[in-house]
């Protein structure tokens, strides 16, 4: 799967469950702050993925995952046999 298919599959899932506009969902949108997700909504998504590929996310990796578009990089990286998810570039911008 491209890069533009899991986003395309993640955004459908976060429209769908959250009610929102699809258009209004980048890679730079943070889950909790932008969409207002609760932990129950990152449930729900995780479950999506680890269906939809037939990957394990653990929690420890799910917590690391703060925006859609690190989303992304962890399937990407898992469809290479890499579990790694990094912090998120934007961390420090968080913290401020």
């Amino acid at each position: 799967m491209t890069r533009d298919e899991i986003f395309d599959v993640i955004r459908g899932h976060l429209a769908d469950e959250l009610a929102v506009d699809p258009g209004a969902i980048s890679e730079a949108t943070r889950f909790k702050e932008d969409l207002e997700a609760d932990s129950l909504d990152l449930y729900t998504l995780v479950q999506e993925l680890e269906d939809s590929y037939g990957v394990r996310i653990s929690d420890e990796q799910a917590a690391l995952i703060r925006t859609v578009g690190q989303a992304v990089d962890f399937m990407l990286s898992m469809s290479g046999g890499d579990a790694h998810v990094s912090a998120p570039a934007s961390a420090s911008r968080d913290a401020e």
